[in-house]
């Protein structure tokens, strides 16, 4: 059996990380994979990145590490309300100002899309959607849309992150299967802990996605009052250590 784990968008939390790699480590992951956004929202950007290079992690460009890259604008969102917008633009503004040149090469060479594949079945890794790393999949989207995207993609299995909010959903009849990892380093769950994805691959060649794999969202427990202490000591705003700590929702 090989064992997989799949994380993503650790927004510079490196306390959060770390966890998540010693948890990774207890659980025996033959490899790891990273879906991306790796920088903004908790200062240490250039220290997760290095972390990530270190381990020779396959990683995926997010939205964010597109956008530190190759320095494109910040488009408003018209979920956020004023105080979360202007907090964005301060975090990826002290980001474009803090990292590390090498680091900002890094970004650039990440690709979009990672390919797996165990005998007939095709996983497919994205940052938003096979699409888009802005595109959002939440656990209600419709299904006829992500069979259909799916098949565009040749894929049987889609992995994604981007949301924040983790899931495992069978579709099209249990034929298959789409799995958002969750966070890392900035849960929106009504549970903060940082979330990876294992998965058992237990049979290449099996007939069916069940019996070839079982995925199960991991929770781990880190230091948060490290991280929110960090975030208020440093010029990444305030917000994102009130919105960890559950005071913002």
């Amino acid at each position: 059996m090989m064992k997989i784990a799949v994380i993503s968008d650790i927004h510079g939390n490196l306390p959060a990380l770390q966890a998540v790699l010693e948890d990774i480590s207890r659980y025996g992951a033959d490899q790891i994979y990273c879906l991306g956004d790796l920088t903004d929202a908790a200062p240490w950007h250039n220290e997760v990145i290095a972390q990530i290079r270190a381990l020779r992690i396959p990683t995926i460009m997010g939205n964010h590490d597109e956008r530190i890259a190759y320095d494109l604008p910040v488009k408003p969102l018209a979920k956020h309300g004023p105080e979360e917008r202007a907090a964005r633009i301060t975090a990826i503004e002290y980001t474009r100002n803090t990292i590390t040149a090498d680091h900002k090469q890094f970004l650039r060479t990440l690709p979009s899309l990672l390919h797996l594949r165990f005998g007939q079945h095709r996983l497919l890794l994205a940052h938003g959607s096979p699409e888009s790393n802005e595109t959002y999949l939440y656990a209600d989207h419709p299904e006829a849309a992500l069979l259909d995207m799916m098949e565009k993609a040749h894929a049987d299995v889609l992995i994604i992150g981007h949301t924040h909010v983790s899931y495992i959903r069978p579709i099209g009849y249990g034929q298959k299967l789409v799995i958002n990892t969750g966070s890392a380093g900035r849960s929106k769950e009504a549970d903060r802990r940082a979330a990876y994805l294992r998965l058992e691959i237990r049979d290449p060649h099996a007939a069916t996605l069940p019996e070839l794999l079982r995925a199960t969202i991991q929770k781990v427990a880190y230091n948060m009052e490290l991280t929110t202490t960090g975030i208020r000591n440093s010029p990444v705003p305030d917000f994102y250590a009130d919105f960890l700590s559950g005071a913002l929702t």
